[in-house]
């Protein structure tokens, strides 16, 4: 049966096994790939086994370059695909496996901290730009000479932006250029002060200006279908950028410019919407999108404790890469909340679709945590690191007993009233001061060594002294909604038969069958 949660029969017997051709001419390799710069970074190291890490798209050229890149090093290199989350992560794990001691990782990276200490180096690649075209197109987009603007790009375009920067700044003087941020080496020291990070990218700022002033020109997208998903890189430098500035794009090598305003408004309101879904679920499901990038395990107990003090139920998945077909397996659950690099993220769904909204880390905190700013106020924050402790944007939790959790809240979406979360004393035994209490109800009593805090004192309540409170679990409460259950167990009722022999042969054609 085929639906948006199955893969069609045929898909299998159509596939195509094989190892996909060369993608690149042997004669530009070198070039392409930026064998020269590897074999340094190899060599510097004095690495005798290095991994080479490739995205799907350039699976096709990753045996020509590991064997140019052995016949010169003399290393033994390791070639890394089919990657279990995002391939623009640095996929760690599988290099530790292969026991390399370096890595090369090629393509579209997210540039995300590893999480654990690694020699990388990054090959970005290098997509032609007309310069001449996007400099023109600049101009038509920014009449105002004296407005500040930052020049961006895809990572592959990162290599004309100063050439673009030179034919511009004779007439804009204050053009900012960003640049891919980089790892630096370990053990590298900087008497330089460190420029702005953000979005993946250095920005040079001057002492006494910020970001927010700055509108911003970015150089990439699709020349062939600018209308179709947005790349999750674009997709998290509309969603950052501060509203009020002007945000255009051009193609690299037509020209082809258009603003990114109503775009960026489009994005910014289906957050907001899955915010308000959020609000409104019971049951989150916090999906393991990445197990490369730092500090995974502390977000993850982050929001754990994020729900929990909102009252919700969370579920920890890790099932690789999400499909419609895996979470449609988990119709109890509400929302999805996909703890994953900020390409991954923000990356587009298939074309069909997801049972249930998959949410961005950002739009759990905006829902969950009432000292959050309102809309408008609060930046939108696509890496999930830049909201736990020790970041600059992190909002702590307010205290139990603050105003903030007994704010009345309707829902934009049904247009009921949201029910505040209510708490537990701080002082009760061997519970948190930030475990939320779910509706109660009457159960028999509990045998002896629960937490004696479920139960209310047996005076209060004479007539019901042989009973006890115990919390209902949702999954419990979800499956009793259901119409059907399972299969009936009949314990009991089903007679004892011996043991006869069953059908032989295979499912196309038994041999009790005959030829019909």
């Amino acid at each position: 049966m085929e639906s948006t949660f199955s893969s069609p029969a045929e898909a299998s017997l159509q596939r195509e096994a094989g190892a996909a051709g060369l993608l690149t001419p042997l004669a530009d390799l070198d070039r392409v790939y930026e064998l020269e710069r590897v074999v340094g970074f190899v060599r510097d190291l004095g690495c005798q086994r290095v991994a080479l890490q490739f995205p799907d798209q350039l699976l096709g050229d990753a045996g020509a370059v590991a064997t140019r890149l052995e016949e010169i090093t003399g290393s033994k290199m390791f070639i890394l695909g089919d990657t279990a989350y995002g391939s623009c992560c640095v996929d760690v794990l599988g290099s530790e496996q292969a026991g390399a001691q370096a890595l090369v990782h090629f393509g579209p990276a997210c540039l995300s901290p590893p999480a654990r200490p690694l020699p990388i180096t990054f090959v970005l690649g290098q997509r032609a730009v007309a310069l001449e075209l996007c400099a023109k197109a600049f101009e038509a987009l920014n009449p105002d000479a004296t407005a500040p603007v930052v020049l961006l790009s895809e990572p592959a375009c990162a290599h004309a932006l100063e050439a673009l920067a030179t034919l511009l700044r004779p007439r804009y003087l204050d053009l900012l250029v960003s640049s891919p941020a980089l790892p630096l080496p370990t053990g590298y020291l900087n008497s330089v002060p460190e420029p702005l990070e953000r979005f993946g990218r250095c920005f040079p700022l001057a002492p006494g200006r910020c970001l927010e002033e700055y509108g911003a020109f970015y150089v990439g997208g699709s020349k062939d279908s600018p209308g179709s998903d947005l790349d999750p890189d674009l997709s998290r430098l509309l969603l950052g950028w501060a509203p009020g500035q002007p945000f255009s794009s051009c193609c690299p090598e037509t020209g082809q410019c258009q603003d990114e305003s109503a775009r960026a408004g489009r994005l910014r309101a289906h957050r907001h919407y899955l915010v308000e879904r959020a609000r409104d679920a019971r049951v989150v499901g916090l999906l393991v999108g990445t197990l490369g990038v730092a500090r995974y395990r502390e977000a993850l107990a982050h929001f754990r404790n994020l729900t929990q003090a909102a009252g919700k139920r969370s579920y920890v998945l890790a099932l690789g890469r999400p499909t419609p077909a895996k979470l449609a397996n988990f119709p109890e659950v509400d929302i999805f909340v996909l703890l994953a690099c900020p390409l991954g993220a923000l990356a587009p769904q298939p074309s069909g679709g997801f049972f249930r909204p998959v949410l961005a880390p950002c739009e759990l905190e905006a829902a969950c945590n009432p000292a959050w700013p309102p809309p408008g106020l609060a930046p939108h924050l696509t890496h999930y690191a830049d909201l736990l402790p020790g970041s600059p944007f992190h909002v702590p939790l307010p205290p139990p007993d603050s105003e903030l959790w007994d704010t009345p809240d309707v829902s934009l979406i049904t247009g009921e009233l949201r029910p505040a979360p209510t708490w537990k004393p701080p002082n009760a035994l061997g519970c948190s001061a930030l475990t939320p209490q779910p509706q109660l109800e009457l159960a028999e009593s509990s045998p002896a060594g629960e937490c004696a805090t479920s139960s209310p004192p047996a005076e209060l309540f004479p007539r019901f002294s042989h009973l006890s409170l115990s919390f209902p679990s949702l999954a419990a409460l979800f499956l009793s909604s259901r119409s059907w259950q399972g299969l009936e167990p009949c314990l009991g009722q089903t007679p004892v038969t011996g043991v006869v022999s069953g059908r032989r042969g295979i499912a196309i054609a038994y041999e009790d069958e005959g030829n019909s």
